[in-house]
């Protein structure tokens, strides 16, 4: 169905009024398609969700989980940006389209040149506190990344040629890394707490000068040491190829005095920073066609496949600088 008429139907089924502008496409993540409604009873970001993502046997199963844990931020008075909640739902589906409709926030997230530690801090801090809400009494359970990297470099070389210099380029790096993030899953430390690994700096809008967790579709249980470090490395430019460690360190420290202080194994979770492994996946078989809906989303994965092989060689090649920086903290 062509998106005009989908924007209509959704005006009409929700009783959202009519438009007052053209629906505008707006920059969001990297797997769903967001716009701009602007009708006459208000402004609203409306979160097309990948077709080829809901097909996955998983999908609904960890959508409704998502929307049950954002109800637990938003019930801690967490500052979120939640679904917008119509016929007593969240998630909305029009000819089998599914989409999620978001009151519209008139906040910006930051460039990372603009990252200072004052907001690495107070990042640091937000997380911490939705850790808090709710810890399980259960081990930490994630599966391994088991990769056939050489398999898709054999079915790239005939079909996307665009990738296949650089993945077998890099072959022995992303087994090796492969291999590091598996060792740091086995000696994690076995705590289970709400987890948004997603909460990265494009997905946090500031509203003067305060933030709005917004994307919480990727609202999960996991591990609260995995998280802060992950998003750590991203608040400090690591997504970027270059890490600030003053960045990290400030983002390391306030995370630590809201949730208390732990001991950790950097070693072990400088392992868990390859998960990066798992997108680089995705975007070869969106590359492929695998998993795919378009030739726009094709040239975006060819595109992500690129900037994450970039970013998993940096980080595999600033271990000992990484270690020797997170000793003091």
């Amino acid at each position: 169905m062509e998106h005009s008429v989908i924007f209509h139907k959704i005006l009409t089924d929700l009783n959202l009024g009519s438009f007052v502008l053209q629906p505008q496409r707006v920059s969001g993540g990297f797997m769903h398609k967001m716009y701009c409604l602007e009708t006459t009873t208000g402004k609203y970001a409306l979160k097309l969700l990948n077709p080829v993502i809901m097909k996955r046997p998983s999908a609904f199963q960890n959508y409704q989980k998502a929307e049950r844990l954002e109800r637990l931020l938003q019930e801690n008075k967490m500052p979120i940006v939640p679904a917008m909640e119509i016929n007593g739902r969240k998630m909305q589906c029009i000819e089998n389209q599914y989409y999620y409709v978001f009151p519209w926030v008139e906040g910006s997230a930051l460039p990372g040149d603009e990252i200072k530690e004052e907001h690495c801090k107070i990042v640091g801090e937000l997380l911490a506190k939705i850790h808090k809400i709710e810890q399980i009494e259960k081990p930490f359970v994630r599966d391994e990344i088991s990769i056939d990297w050489g398999t898709y470099i054999a079915t790239a070389t005939t079909e996307c040629p665009e990738i296949a210099e650089k993945l077998n380029s890099y072959r022995e790096i992303l087994y090796a890394c492969q291999e590091e993030f598996n060792r740091a899953l086995k000696k994690i430390p076995t705590v289970t707490c709400i987890s948004n690994g997603d909460m990265d700096c494009k997905n946090i809008l500031w509203v003067n000068g305060n933030p709005l967790i917004i994307d919480l579709e990727c609202l999960d249980y996991g591990n609260p040491f995995w998280d802060m470090f992950t998003l750590a490395l991203n608040w400090s430019g690591n997504d970027s190829c270059s890490i600030n460690f003053d960045l990290l360190k400030a983002f390391i420290v306030s995370y630590h005095e809201e949730y208390g202080d732990v001991q950790v194994d950097w070693e072990t979770l400088y392992g868990s920073g390859f998960g990066w492994l798992e997108w680089l996946e995705y975007n070869i078989k969106r590359a492929l066609m695998i998993e795919c809906t378009d030739e726009e989303e094709r040239k975006m994965g060819i595109s992500e496949v690129h900037n994450t092989i970039h970013r998993i060689v940096y980080y595999h090649s600033i271990k000992g600088k990484i270690l020797q920086n997170l000793t003091s903290v």
